[in-house]
C-alpha cells in the first residue's frame, strides 16, 4: 500500500447529486483526510460536516486553476461531476500537473446514469458534452434513429437545443429531459422537440435524444450536397469536392490549410471527417470569410479557423510558431508561382498538397510544377443533362486540372 506521505497531494473526486451516498471507501477516506476541499456551489451544498477548509470553485473555471496550484503540498480534494475524464474537469487539470501529483476517484458518469434511467445500451449511444460548447455541434450526429446522450449547461439550453432540432428538420425527435440524476430531485420528462417544453427545467440537466427517422441527416461520405452551403458561386461543386477530399485523404487529428476557401466547403468537410481534425481557411474577401464561418457554424464545425487575408501575405508575415504546420494543403483560389514557392519553403516534407485550376494560365503553372516536383496531374471533365430544344443533351462544365503531390 502507498504511504500517505508519498501519495499525490490532489484527489479528483467524482461527485454526484447523491452527495456521499454511493461513494467508495477510497473516496470517503480521501474526503475525510483532506485539508482543503474545492467544489462548485452545487457540489458543496451536499457536503457533510468536515474538518477541512472548504472553498467554492470560481466561474469561469480557468480562474480556479492558479488557486488550486497554489495549494500544492496540502492534501486537497477537488469535487468534480461524475467521471472526471469523461467530458469532465480532469483533462483540463491534468494539463497543468505531472501525473504523479494527482489521482482520480471517479463516480458513475451522467451518461451512465442517463443510460440506466432510460434503459439504453450505453455502448450504442453517442455521448456529447455540450455544456460548454456551441449546441450546433450536434448537427453531424443527427442521423436517423440514433440515440444521443447530451450534457447541457441549464434549462435554457434544452430550449435552445429543441429550437435547433426544429430548424434542422428534426422537430419530430423525442427528447428525454433528465434533471438532477442520482439525487433526491431527480426527474425525467419526455416530449417531442417541436412541442411546448416545460419552463422549469433545472440544472444539472442532460437530454436523451431519439433522432427522428425523417430528418435531413448529413451524408457520411465526402461530397455534401451543394445546397447545404451558403455561397456566392465560389464553391467547389459536389462531385469535384468529393474527388478533392479523396485526394487530400483526411485522417483523424490532422490539420488542413484551405487556401482561397470561398464558402469553406473543403475545410468544413475535412472537419466533419473527425471531431479532432483542425482546419485553417485563408480568404482575402471579408464577406466570403464571414460566409465560411456561418457555414461552419450551421454544419456543426464551429472550430474552423478563418484567417482573413491573402495566404501569401499571411505566410510571409506570420512566424512559424504562430501558424501550426498542416498535414495537407488545398489550393482552391489564389494560385500563383509565388504562392507555390512560399509553400515549398515553409512546408515540412510529407505534407499532401492538392491544387485545382480552371484557367489556362493556372493549368500551365500546375503542369510546370508537376514536371519539377512530381505528383499526379489529372483533368476532370464533368457534364450534366440539360434541356436542348424539346430534348436533352449534355452540358459541359469548365474542365478542372488537379495536381496531387506530396511535398
Amino acid at each position: 500500500m502507498t504511504d500517505r506521505d508519498d501519495a499525490p497531494w490532489l484527489t479528483l473526486l467524482g461527485w454526484g447529486e447523491g452527495g456521499t451516498e454511493g461513494l467508495t471507501a477510497a473516496s470517503r477516506e480521501a474526503l475525510e483526510a483532506a485539508e482543503l476541499v474545492f467544489g462548485a456551489r452545487r457540489h458543496l451544498r451536499l457536503l457533510p460536516p468536515l474538518s477541512a477548509e472548504v472553498r467554492e470553485w470560481p466561474v469561469p473555471f480557468a480562474e480556479g486553476i492558479p488557486r488550486l496550484l497554489a495549494e500544492r503540498g496540502r492534501r486537497v480534494v477537488m469535487l468534480v461531476s461524475g467521471d472526471p475524464f469523461w467530458f469532465g474537469a480532469g483533462s483540463t487539470l491534468a494539463r497543468h500537473l505531472p501525473a504523479a501529483e494527482w489521482r482520480a476517484l471517479p463516480a458513475p458518469s451522467t451518461f451512465s446514469l442517463a443510460a440506466g434511467r432510460l434503459g439504453w445500451p450505453l455502448e450504442a449511444c453517442t455521448c456529447l458534452g455540450l455544456h460548454a460548447k456551441p449546441l450546433t455541434r450536434i448537427r453531424p450526429y443527427l442521423q436517423q434513429h440514433r440515440r444521443l446522450l447530451v450534457l447541457l449547461r441549464d434549462g435554457n439550453a434544452v430550449h435552445e437545443l429543441a429550437g435547433l432540432l426544429v430548424r434542422f428538420g428534426f422537430g419530430g425527435s423525442r427528447l428525454h429531459v433528465l434533471e438532477a440524476l442520482g439525487g433526491d430531485d431527480e426527474r425525467l420528462r419526455s416530449m417531442r422537440a417541436d412541442a411546448d417544453l416545460p419552463g422549469d427545467i433545472a440544472h444539472p440537466v442532460a437530454v436523451g435524444l431519439e433522432v427522428a427517422g425523417d430528418g435531413p441527416a448529413l451524408p457520411l461520405t465526402p461530397g455534401l450536397p451543394d445546397a447545404l452551403f451558403e455561397h456566392d458561386g465560389q464553391l467547389t461543386k459536389q462531385a469535384v469536392r468529393a474527388m478533392t477530399l479523396a485526394a487530400l485523404a483526411p485522417r483523424a487529428g490532422q490539420r488542413l490549410w484551405d487556401i482561397g476557401t470561398g464558402s469553406g466547403s473543403i475545410a468544413i468537410e475535412w472537419l466533419l471527417v473527425h471531431p479532432e481534425n483542425q482546419a485553417v481557411a485563408f480568404e482575402c474577401h471579408a464577406e466570403r470569410a464571414a460566409r465560411a464561418r456561418r457555414n461552419a457554424d450551421n454544419l456543426g464545425v464551429d472550430w474552423l479557423e478563418v484567417v482573413e487575408g491573402a495566404a501569401l501575405d499571411v505566410l510571409k508575415n506570420q512566424a512559424q510558431e504562430d501558424l501550426l504546420p498542416p498535414e495537407a494543403v488545398f489550393i482552391g483560389g489564389g494560385l500563383s508561382e509565388s504562392l507555390l514557392e512560399a509553400l515549398w519553403q515553409r512546408l515540412p516534407p510529407g505534407v499532401r498538397v492538392v491544387a485545382n485550376a480552371v484557367t489556362l494560365e493556372s493549368e500551365a503553372l500546375l503542369a510546370e510544377w508537376q514536371r519539377r516536383a512530381g505528383g499526379e496531374l489529372l483533368r476532370i471533365e464533368l457534364s450534366s443533362a440539360a434541356p436542348l430544344g424539346n430534348r436533352r443533351g449534355w452540358k459541359a462544365g469548365y474542365p478542372i486540372v488537379q495536381w496531387r503531390v506530396t511535398r
